[in-house]
């Protein structure tokens, strides 16, 4: 097994599981490559449903919409670059209206920024006071499962609490990007869907 891929796997699942746990119970995705390991991980967990929207700003009023109307929490995930500045009118209105958004921004990695790579910008603070708080994550290790499951966990606290708004989390992905759901242990008490799948459909491969 990849290093890289197990600490990537076990961050992002355990980042996710700790969102639903937390109570997150939608997603808007904008696919895009380096967004990659969280969109993969909500489409495997079974405790959230993901939505899909191709367009930044149109998906970004829809989770304001959605957390609006339903009064909870929705989060937000979108690639690396300009893709992210795309969220900021819906941003603004969130923080206005006081609507909880947990918005997570993948990013290059730390040693790519600043040094001209393609699809690179400062992510950092980008939306300002228009967040309640902003995160920097730390890049994926096996040793950070208690650390990302605080922050997760903090995301929903400050999203909610208080005069609700949006939060945002940035974080930087080092290729590899694609998860390995076959992983044991990397939910909350639970296999990954990817195994049980798989497991199902060998058996039904065995009795026919």
């Amino acid at each position: 097994m990849d290093g890289h891929v197990e600490a990537l796997t076990k961050y992002v699942t355990q980042f996710v599981d700790q969102l639903v746990y937390s109570g997150v119970k939608n997603v808007v995705i904008s696919p895009g490559s380096r967004s990659t390991p969280l969109a993969m991980a909500f489409a495997e967990h079974k405790g959230i449903k993901h939505w899909m929207n191709l367009d930044e700003r149109s998906a970004s009023f829809f989770a304001l919409g959605m957390a609006k109307e339903m009064e909870e929490p929705v989060a937000l995930v979108c690639t690396s670059g300009t893709a992210a500045a795309n969220y900021l009118p819906a941003i603004v209105e969130a923080h206005y209206s006081r609507v909880p958004i947990v918005v997570l921004t993948a990013d290059r990695p730390h040693e790519l920024r600043e040094v001209g790579a393609p699809q690179a910008i400062d992510q950092t603070n980008m939306y300002g006071k228009y967040v309640k708080w902003f995160q920097d994550m730390a890049l994926p290790s096996v040793e950070l499962t208690a650390y990302v499951r605080r922050q997760a966990a903090r995301a929903v606290e400050e999203s909610t609490g208080g005069h609700a708004g949006p939060v945002h989390l940035n974080f930087p992905f080092r290729e590899p990007l694609i998860p390995d759901f076959t992983l044991e242990g990397i939910w909350r008490g639970t296999k990954s869907l990817f195994l049980e799948h798989r497991k199902e459909v060998c058996s039904q491969m065995r009795s026919n």
